[in-house]
């Protein structure tokens, strides 16, 4: 039995689907099981609740031979620190209990940054929780989601401009969410290794954020310029948005250690994925701008 957490997420949702592609018996943990997929609502086992729950855990890790976390996002927490470690701590203490083999989680690239990473840092903390556990553990550790630039999809149509606050000529370590979950369905589903272990997953690309808006501009057919968002300027758009000021800082911290190279040391001994960002700007950036697009012109 394979365990779940976040199968509604955008990894997630991916992963229980391959899973169950692969014949895996999967359990999963979720808030609400309306929020399943339909056609994978029958064929799981379903614990609702929130996996930060001792006892939602004890319910889903009876049995269970592999375990896929994923903290959700919590913007509202009084830090990122504390969010992840109240996860990370029920599930190093569940997994304990109920003698769980194996454990993937999702986590971020750069381990071993000397410098406070805002939720980044707390990832790393994460990690060590659940390495304590005493489980094989695999920590897939990720740069900079692709999917993230979909939440730009209105900012292009209207301004013809992608915004970060990375450096326009700083290569930027990139994943796609497809091959997040295709790492974790491998683990999950041969759990032949031991150990514990960090695992850098990155795409192959190296593209600074000025390509990466040329690469959108070639797919849409229309110029698309990138503009560096200074951090300052970030900053108080977090604040007009009614962040707390502990979660700027965790997200300044997050933003200004990716600008300052984090992913770096994990290029050379990275697993480098299939999926290019050019494919995937074509199947996903670009259909979510063209639907921005004709929602504009109604």
């Amino acid at each position: 039995m394979i365990v779940v957490t976040t199968p509604t997420g955008r990894i997630g949702r991916q992963l229980v689907t391959q899973l169950l592609e692969e014949g895996s018996a999967v359990r999963v943990i979720v808030r609400d099981a309306a929020h399943l997929d339909e056609n994978v609502r029958d064929r799981v086992e379903i614990v609702e609740g929130s996996h930060a729950d001792a006892a939602v855990l004890d319910r889903a890790l009876v049995g269970a031979e592999a375990l896929f976390w994923l903290v959700p996002p919590n913007p509202s927490a009084p830090s990122a620190e504390e969010h992840y470690l109240d996860f990370a701590r029920a599930g190093a203490a569940a997994i304990r209990r109920h003698g769980v083999g194996h454990v993937v989680a999702v986590t971020s690239a750069g381990h071993g940054w000397a410098k406070p990473a805002g939720l980044l840092s707390a990832a790393f903390e994460m990690d060590a929780e659940l390495e304590a556990s005493g489980a094989a553990y695999r920590a897939v550790s990720l740069p900079f989601y692709m999917e993230n630039l979909v939440g730009q999809a209105d900012a292009i149509v209207r301004t013809g401009a992608l915004s970060l606050t990375c450096a326009a000529d700083r290569p930027l370590a990139m994943i796609a969410t497809r091959d997040i979950a295709a790492q974790a369905a491998g683990l999950l589903t041969d759990l032949s290794w031991t150990g514990q272990q960090n695992v850098p997953v990155f795409s192959a690309d190296r593209l600074t954020p000025a390509e990466i808006a040329r690469v959108i501009g070639d797919e849409l057919g229309r110029s698309v310029e990138y503009r560096q968002v200074a951090m300052a300027d970030f900053a108080a758009m977090l604040r007009s948005r009614g962040a707390s000021e502990q979660a700027v800082r965790d997200t300044v911290e997050m933003f200004a250690s990716q600008d300052e190279g984090i992913y770096d040391a994990d290029w050379p001994r990275a697993t480098l994925a299939p999926t290019d960002f050019r494919t995937w700007c074509r199947e996903v950036l670009v259909p979510a701008v063209e639907r921005s697009a004709a929602q504009v012109t109604r």
